[in-house]
This record gives structure tokens, C-alpha cells and sequence, in this order.
């Protein structure tokens, strides 16, 4: 197995922020012993077909330069292909906006990063798998539905550039329409479909999401579980006065938060909805969503 990293840089990352870091913090773990070859994105997706391509010809150390829109690329380049060959490692250098999965393991970004690379501290952690209409998904932070994803794709077009403040503006926006709907889903074989209104789902490998708030207090990436949010059809102005508490995970304490950990999910739905992933706001017709236990080496 290679010990050479390549790392997979995604130079807008982080409005641009990682662009400018990116070269002097690769340097540096040369200088400390740690091969790095480089390798830059130029578009979306480009990252998935890299890491795709290079896991095929035997690589199997990838690093993750940017944020968790970058990592979620890399994942996608090595499943479904790694459930069948040697487990990849993957490396973080949290130069992006939202970093959120990281933060499970320290507050300190990129230092602990690379403390983590120099020290050789790894761990397996689980990665999620969500089928749809059009094929398959994989993420190790998590996935949301309802008014998470709505306030996600605001922010994506309107405000990433100012990294968790944006998050927190498209959040408020969402309050304004404040939409609430049914996601019809089956928990762990059960054959009773939940379709009661919600005001959102989330499906969580790890605890925080937009950065800093911390929307799965509980959560764990190696316990070989989903932890669970639903949310169910608060008011406008009860679900104002709980956004605070989503940055310390007191909100889960309300009693229309639910909390579960799951292994399976099985959705029905009419159609196609947004979902926002690891960072990334997509359109999809959910079918299943399952954990893949310990299925990646994260250095950590």
C-alpha cells in the first residue's frame, strides 16, 4: 500500500481562502517527512473522477484539501470500488468553509490535522450510503431533508462566501416561508411507514453541520450507526427561539425532537427533492439510505 498522500486541492474552497494557504501548508508537511503529490480540481465533480481513477490504478492515501464539499468528492471516488478492495485512508487539511466533520475531533482545524499526518493517528470510521433513482451517494457527515436543505441551498447561492455567518443567514431566510411536509419513510424494516410533517430530517454520520452547529450531539462516525433527527412541525417562532440551542445541541431536549439510532432507512416518495449533503445541495429521489460500518481509515 502507498504511504504517498495525493492530495486533491480545491483551490476555491472557502471563497478562495484555500487557494491562497494551500501551497505554503503542503510544503510544510514535506518538510516534516510526510510525501504529498498534488493534484488541483478545475470543476465540480473533477475531485470524484481523480480519486475514482487513481484508487483504480492501486492508491490508496488521498487528502482532502479544501472543505467537506471536497472530502464528500473524494468519498464519492472511492465507493462503491473500496467495499471490494483495500480500505483507503483519508487525510483532511480543513482550508474550506464548513470543515464540519473534523470539528468531531478537535476545534482546531488545520493544526490537529497535520498533528494527526505527523503522528500517523487513524481511525476507521463508517461512511453512509444513499441510493436513489439515479445511482448511489456516499458521505461520512451527514444528510438532510426539509428546512436543513432548503437553508443550505439558499446559502449555497447567496451567502458561502461568509462561511458559518452565511449558513446562519440562509437559515433566517428559510424562516420566512418556514415550510413544513411529509417525508414518508420506513425505520430498520419496519413495515409502518412514518409519514407524518416534519420541519426536517437529518441522517447523521457526525455531530455538526454548517461548521459549528451541532444538529447530532450524540452522534459517533465509527459506531456503525445513523443517528437520527427529526424535527416535527414547530412553529415559525418556536423554531426561531430553538436556533441558539442547535450550536451546543441542547435542541435535541425538545419535545418535538426526536432522536434515534438507526441502520436503515426506506424512503417513499412522489419525486424527487433537495437534499443537502456533506456541504452540497442536490435533487434526488431517495430509496435507501444504510451505513457502511468502519468502511474508511480517516487520519484523525
Amino acid at each position: 500500500m502507498s504511504r504517498t498522500f495525493l492530495a486533491v486541492v480545491n483551490r476555491a474552497a472557502g471563497g478562495k481562502r484555500c487557494g491562497k494557504q494551500a501551497d505554503a501548508v503542503i510544503a510544510d508537511l514535506r518538510t516534516k517527512g510526510i510525501s504529498v503529490d498534488v493534484v488541483e480540481t478545475k470543476s465540480r465533480g473533477h475531485a470524484t473522477e481523480i480519486v475514482r481513477a487513481e484508487y483504480a490504478n492501486g492508491r490508496t492515501d488521498f487528502m482532502a484539501v479544501g472543505g467537506d464539499g471536497t472530502s464528500y468528492e473524494i468519498v464519492n471516488g472511492l465507493f462503491p470500488e473500496a467495499l471490494d478492495g483495500p480500505k483507503p485512508r483519508l487525510a483532511l487539511l480543513p482550508l474550506g468553509t464548513g470543515n464540519s466533520f473534523l470539528r468531531d475531533f478537535s476545534k482546531d482545524g488545520a493544526a490537529y490535522a497535520i498533528a494527526s499526518l505527523l503522528d500517523g493517528r487513524t481511525r476507521d470510521c463508517d461512511v453512509l450510503r444513499m441510493k436513489h433513482q439515479g445511482g448511489t451517494i456516499f458521505f461520512i457527515n451527514l444528510l438532510s431533508i426539509g428546512f436543513a436543505a432548503n437553508a443550505a441551498a439558499v446559502t449555497n447561492r447567496r451567502f458561502k462566501r461568509f462561511g458559518p455567518a452565511g449558513y446562519l443567514a440562509g437559515v433566517l431566510v428559510c424562516l420566512l416561508k418556514h415550510e413544513r411536509r411529509s417525508f414518508p419513510l420506513q425505520i430498520d424494516g419496519n413495515v409502518q411507514t412514518d409519514d407524518r410533517k416534519c420541519l426536517f430530517l437529518s441522517f447523521n454520520n457526525s455531530k455538526f453541520t454548517g461548521g459549528t452547529m451541532m444538529i447530532a450531539p450524540d452522534a459517533d462516525p465509527t459506531d456503525g450507526k445513523i443517528e437520527y433527527i427529526r424535527w416535527g412541525p414547530i412553529g415559525r417562532l418556536g423554531a426561531l427561539g430553538q436556533l441558539k440551542r442547535i450550536y451546543d445541541g441542547t435542541h435535541v431536549r425538545h419535545p418535538m425532537a426526536e432522536v434515534r439510532r438507526v441502520s436503515r432507512f426506506d424512503f417513499d416518495l412522489d419525486g424527487p427533492i433537495d437534499v443537502m449533503v456533506d456541504g452540497e445541495v442536490i435533487r434526488i429521489r431517495c430509496e435507501s439510505l444504510d451505513v457502511l460500518p468502519g468502511a474508511l481509515e480517516v487520519c484523525v
